[in-house]
């Protein structure tokens, strides 16, 4: 059990630290000055021990008073900030997605709005994680790129994935045929090295011996493309808003399959939370299929 102090005495001891006087802290109070005084004097009884020097026209913080007033402060923001979040907090269903960090930036947030213009009440909260992050008992669903396979929870194939060589438009002037490539600085994926070789194959060249640069995430690799770094392989659905725009264009339209493609992934327990079918539901919309029906792929190992 805690033994504190009266909580009113504290807060007119701290008010009154703060403002250095009983009367700017009985404004913020909304309490008579005499009332302060009284329960800073009160406090100190308790304490034991002076917190304030009052001289005529001054009141001045003890030693011990200045090593006490900063605690309380600290609490009591705490205490407020608690109260706005809590008092802030929607009264709907909340649904925490899991995603990969390329996927809500270059798709998923960019669409938010019209999700929440038809489902105002549902909050949606992104959780992101890296390649191989275990998908969290707190996440509603997740919407992951891999090979379909996650054993023990329901999987439902959104959007297929085919990828194509993307760059900024100035460089694209100087690519007129895929053979072109062999000479261009080539931008890839970390994790995904075979992405470049498997495009040339498809594309009956030998792959280049890799010189190019490499990045940690697919949205790096897209933007330094955009930024003329070089030529990037794009997974269609993370370059769809940047060809509309203009910033990437495709030197050439051979697209091939990247072999997996992103998955709508929950526990089966989890579509009873409200929130849950409105938003498969407007996913199935905006990837263009309303069949659930799914086969899944042969067993291999899970990929995020």
């Amino acid at each position: 059990m805690r033994r504190l102090p009266s909580l009113n005495a504290l807060r007119a001891f701290e008010a009154a630290a703060r403002h250095g006087s009983f009367t700017g802290a009985a404004g913020e109070l909304n309490v008579s000055q005499a009332a302060v005084s009284r329960m800073v004097r009160l406090l100190e009884e308790r304490m034991g021990f002076p917190l304030f020097e009052r001289r005529a026209n001054a009141l001045e913080l003890t030693d011990r008073g200045r090593a006490l007033q900063p605690g309380l402060t600290g609490a009591f923001d705490a205490i407020a900030d608690s109260v706005e979040r809590v008092a802030a907090m929607r009264d709907g269903p909340v649904l925490t997605l899991g995603v990969g960090a390329t996927f809500a930036v270059r798709w998923l947030i960019p669409r938010l709005s019209a999700f929440h213009e038809s489902h105002p009440d549902v909050e949606v909260r992104i959780a992101t994680g890296g390649a191989g992050a275990p998908i969290r008992e707190d996440w509603t669903c997740a919407l992951l790129l891999g090979d379909g396979h996650w054993p023990g929870y329901e999987v439902e194939e959104l959007f297929t994935a085919d990828m194509l060589p993307v760059c900024a438009p100035a460089l694209a002037r100087s690519l007129r045929r895929p053979e072109d490539l062999l000479s261009a600085t080539l931008l890839s994926v970390s994790h995904w090295a075979d992405d470049w070789p498997h495009w040339f194959a498809s594309a009956g060249l030998a792959p280049p011996a890799m010189k190019g640069l490499s990045f940690g995430s697919y949205a790096m690799t897209l933007q330094a493309a955009a930024d003329g770094v070089g030529v990037a392989l794009g997974a269609r659905l993370y370059i769809a808003d940047d060809l509309a725009a203009g910033r990437l264009v495709t030197p050439f339209a051979l697209a091939v399959p990247m072999g997996r493609a992103w998955y709508l992934v929950s526990r089966p327990a989890r579509h009873r939370e409200p929130g849950f079918t409105v938003f498969r539901d407007w996913l199935r919309a905006a990837a263009g299929s309303p069949d659930p029906e799914k086969k899944r792929p042969p067993e291999r190992a899970p990929a995020v």
